[in-house]
């Protein structure tokens, strides 16, 4: 979302309040973001309930201290966003249905449970979003891909563009390829991580300290990134122009083309996405 642009939502309601939930509230919280009926927090701890007690907008709950803490977040709420641990979906789903009034949309932020997953433990009344945000959301320049259920209208589905867009771009795919986005951009900042780790670990092996190592690699991996989004060009354009022919960076470029780093990437992926269909076939209703 830019500087200078404004958006109001609805009333909100996040069951559980770990990290990814964290990331999309520090977009609700920004300025130009209007709340309509404020946010609601569940989550298990009184601790991680007092997190948020310094921020006014947010009414925090935890299960400990009320067990009927979810019911009173989702009770009035437009949108309920269900933000915990893929096991814990089909409990929690049960807990809530009676207490969601029609033209609630729920938003999934679990891995791997399907939106028929949802829709068979929810009423027909409520409409569902399966998302995939990714942790650069924390930062506002998250990537989330989003996916509309079979009761959810257009007004549902903008709804839930205009509340991830407050932490980054949105991508809406058909569910079949969720998956594929989690695989890419929902794990891919693990990806970048993992580069920046070992090219580190090749700097420290060269003889720099890892401070010297750090500053080297932090900085050219995140000096290439603004410079492929201000210059706008392909990545393939970019790394043209780095490499002069018959010169050292041409050298580096033909051993890593060696190492075949597509087809390397094309089965992590394929295990990524191979994984997240083992999630939803384990949290899929079981049929008598």
């Amino acid at each position: 979302m830019s500087a200078d642009a404004t958006v109001t939502l609805p009333t909100i309601a996040f069951l559980g309040a770990g990290s990814m939930a964290r990331a999309i509230l520090t977009g609700l919280l920004q300025p130009g973001v209007t709340v309509e009926g404020g946010i609601r927090t569940t989550n298990r701890t009184a601790a991680k309930a007092a997190e948020l007690a310094d921020e006014p907008a947010v009414t925090a709950l935890a299960t400990e201290a009320d067990p009927q803490a979810n019911i009173t977040a989702v009770t009035g709420a437009r949108v309920v966003v269900v933000a915990v641990k893929p096991h814990m979906v089909p409990d929690l789903l049960a807990e809530i249905a009676p207490s969601l009034q029609p033209g609630t949309l729920v938003v999934s932020v679990a891995a791997g449970i399907t939106l028929h997953t949802f829709e068979a433990l929810l009423p027909d009344h409520v409409a569902v979003v399966r998302s995939m945000p990714n942790t650069p959301a924390t930062v506002g320049h998250g990537v989330t891909g989003l996916s509309a259920g079979a009761r959810c209208t257009d007004e549902d589905l903008a709804l839930a563009v205009a509340l991830f867009e407050t932490v980054g771009e949105v991508l809406v795919v058909p569910e079949e390829k969720i998956d594929a986005v989690s695989s890419i951009s929902g794990s891919g900042p693990a990806y970048v991580f993992y580069l920046i780790e070992q090219l580190t670990a090749t700097a420290v092996a060269k003889g720099f300290t890892p401070e010297q190592a750090a500053v080297m690699v932090n900085g050219t991996f995140l000096g290439a990134s603004l410079l492929l989004e201000e210059q706008g060009l392909p990545p393939a354009e970019l790394r043209r122009r780095v490499t002069s022919p018959k010169g050292t960076t041409e050298r580096a470029i033909e051993v890593l083309e060696q190492a075949d780093l597509k087809a390397l990437f094309d089965t992590a992926t394929d295990a990524a996405v191979a994984r997240s269909r083992e999630l939803a076939a384990a949290s899929a209703p079981k049929t008598p």
